[in-house]
């Protein structure tokens, strides 16, 4: 089991703004912030950002997610935040009968994505 990931970013501010508002619907907050970063999560930070070389570009993170709602939720909030579509929200049978994900790039190009694996309810 994965405990935390941090990812390498071009521009923390930007970053920031856009991980708080896509990762909200998963009850995510910055919980820990400096100025080389940030640290995301509900209790405790899972998901850091860096400003330090190489920056990440093609990382995949995929979070989970109880509801579809919470996906829907997700990709409409990373979109606003400045996100670049990499998959709207639906089932990706390919992957299993109730994969429910959506992707989107962040700022640097890393491919985020909340995925449910739950029936919709």
């Amino acid at each position: 089991m994965i405990d935390h990931i941090g990812i390498n970013v071009s521009d923390v501010a930007k970053s920031k703004k856009f991980y708080e508002s896509a990762l909200a619907p998963l009850g995510y907050k910055a919980l820990m912030e400096f100025p080389e970063g940030a640290g995301f999560g509900e209790e405790r930070a899972v998901l850091w950002i860096l400003a330090r070389p190489p920056v990440s570009t093609s990382a995949h993170v995929a979070f989970s997610a109880k509801k579809r709602q919470v996906v829907r939720d997700f990709h409409a909030a990373a979109l606003k935040a400045g996100g670049k579509d990499n998959g709207e929200p639906g089932v990706r049978e390919n992957y299993s009968p109730n994969y429910y994900g959506a992707f989107v790039l962040d700022p640097d190009g890393n491919n985020i994505e909340v995925v449910c694996l739950a029936q919709e309810s």
